[in-house]
């Protein structure tokens, strides 16, 4: 065999395996986690965590807004947020099983300094990226790669349109009701959530929109970065 050819063949062992650890990488890595709860200490802007878990990759309905976060571990939370999270994508799988869902970044699983995020310290903040639909109302997944920030750097307009893609309302009311249903049984509240304020007109008139609307609180403040693309979501120990 020549030289030119094992390195060839190498280069694609090597390529393979860094395929294989980018897709599965998160699974072994939530396999190995310990049985231990989690405990969260202080707030999502001055916090840490404790026996962090971290969120699956992917589901039926759902998948995270990129392999090589979850693979660094900027996916984890406590694990009643997990819990949470996994339950509420479970109903909505039955409820919606067309629509899909990506989850954006929630922490280390110790919780602490989260950069460029100022909050996320403490395990109980998620960011959910908004579920999109084409112009033929087809739910698509939000397009998330490095060009684009991950998602974070995508600008939808006033009316939540980006492109060919609008944001779905029905299915973000409908996700935000399966969470907070699914936190109540895993003994905790939506405490707030954060998505930017021009849109709230549009989420509130969608089918499920006024229910969500009673039952969880939004802030009315525009967050110091735009929340347009996804909705950042604080949970809470329910009492």
């Amino acid at each position: 065999m020549s030289r030119a050819r094992k390195r060839w063949l190498v280069a694609g062992g090597l390529l393979l395996a860094w395929l294989a650890v980018l897709r599965w990488g998160n699974d072994v890595a939530i396999a190995l986690e310990d049985d231990a709860p989690s405990r969260s200490h202080g707030t999502p802007g001055n916090g840490r965590l404790e026996n962090g878990k971290r969120l699956p990759s992917r589901g039926d309905n759902f998948r995270a807004y990129s392999s090589l976060g979850t693979l660094a571990g900027r996916n984890a939370v406590h694990h009643a947020v997990r819990n949470s999270v996994v339950d509420a994508y479970a109903t909505l799988a039955t409820t919606r099983p067309a629509t899909r869902y990506v989850y954006a970044e929630t922490g280390w699983p110790s919780g602490g300094r989260f950069r460029p995020h100022r909050t996320h310290r403490n395990g109980m903040a998620v960011d959910f990226h908004v579920p999109v639909v084409d112009a033929e109302g087809r739910s698509r997944w939000l397009p998330t790669a490095a060009w684009n920030q991950w998602g974070y750097g995508l600008e939808f307009d006033a009316e939540g349109r980006l492109g060919g893609l609008r944001i779905d309302f029905e299915a973000m009311a409908a996700h935000l009701l399966a969470l907070d249903e699914a936190a109540r049984g895993h003994g905790l509240r939506i405490e707030v959530v954060i998505f930017d304020p021009p849109l709230h007109a549009a989420l509130f008139a969608a089918e499920g929109g006024a229910r969500l609307r009673q039952r969880v609180r939004f802030s009315p403040r525009a967050a110091w970065v735009r929340h347009d693309e996804h909705y950042h979501v604080v949970f809470a120990p329910a009492g």
